[in-house]
């Protein structure tokens, strides 16, 4: 196998390997909808229980399937509050069960149950409430960057790493690369993001315990750390390899963790639990 066949077949696997990471992450999050099925009246319908949503609209909670003969309602109330659940009656619109959850400000959180049934025979979908989360809207011209460097960070990691490992002459500037994408990604647009979502550019150390920008932190970090040193010698690889294996845990960390939360009875973003 030639030089240029064993590159670019380390390349599909690091492509496969950010993928099968960036599904990981995306699916076990916080802000992943909770989705199943459930039998009512001998019905089977399908849920999703949506967990993030923009702040300036209603939350839309959708039951699918052969809803006729089927009611349901909402229950909510603030996170972390004393008020009283409130009730919302779900309705038919094209076809399907859908109830609204009222808009809160972003970082605001309500959690909710779900109650579906005929007549007298009704039950939760879960026992336990969903949480949901508010944020401010982000425009498209810094999410879409973000999101497509901190995936290039990631695939240039993981290829950087193992350039290291085969001790490859093209690790120093990979290293490189994957600092940039990282910087761009993570140390600029990162905050930016977390600006119009939450108001706060940086909720991290030493300002706060923001989970997600703290693991950004640690992340280019060690990169940081890992250029400098391949600058200083080109045999310094196990620096490189470190922060390949350091990035690799940071995206195994589902993404929003200990977010940004807002306390109700202060008005205060603290990080959330």
């Amino acid at each position: 196998m030639t030089n240029n066949t064993k590159s670019v077949f380390w390349w599909i696997f690091a492509v496969l390997f950010t993928l099968a990471i960036a599904y990981y992450q995306r699916s076990t999050g916080p802000t992943y909808p909770v989705r199943g099925k459930i039998s009512v009246n001998n019905k089977e319908l399908k849920y999703k229980l949506v967990t993030s949503n923009e702040s300036h609209l209603p939350a839309e909670i959708l039951i699918k399937g052969d809803i006729e003969g089927i009611s349901g309602y909402l229950e909510y109330k603030k996170y972390k509050t004393n008020e009283e659940w409130q009730l919302v009656p779900m309705m038919m619109k094209d076809g399907n069960l859908v109830g609204e959850l009222p808009p809160q400000p972003p970082a605001g959180k309500l959690m909710y149950k779900v109650m579906l049934g005929t007549g007298d025979d009704s039950k939760y979908i879960k026992e336990e409430p969903v949480v949901i989360r508010f944020k401010g809207a982000v425009p498209a011209f810094v999410l879409w960057p973000h999101i497509l460097f901190m995936f290039m960070a990631m695939l240039y990691s993981t290829r950087t790493g193992i350039e290291a490992l085969r001790k490859g002459d093209k690790t120093k500037n990979y290293t490189l690369i994957t600092l940039s994408l990282l910087t761009a990604g993570g140390m600029f647009l990162g905050p930016v993001v977390q600006k119009y979502a939450f108001g706060a550019f940086w909720t991290g150390w030493p300002f706060g315990h923001d989970l997600t920008d703290n693991k950004t932190l640690v992340a280019f970090l060690a990169w940081l750390v890992a250029y400098l040193r391949l600058r200083k010698s080109s045999t310094n690889r196990a620096w490189v390899i470190a922060a390949s294996i350091i990035l690799l845990l940071v995206y195994l960390i589902p993404h929003s963790m200990f977010g940004s939360e807002l306390d109700y009875n202060t008005g205060d973003i603290k990080t959330g639990k």
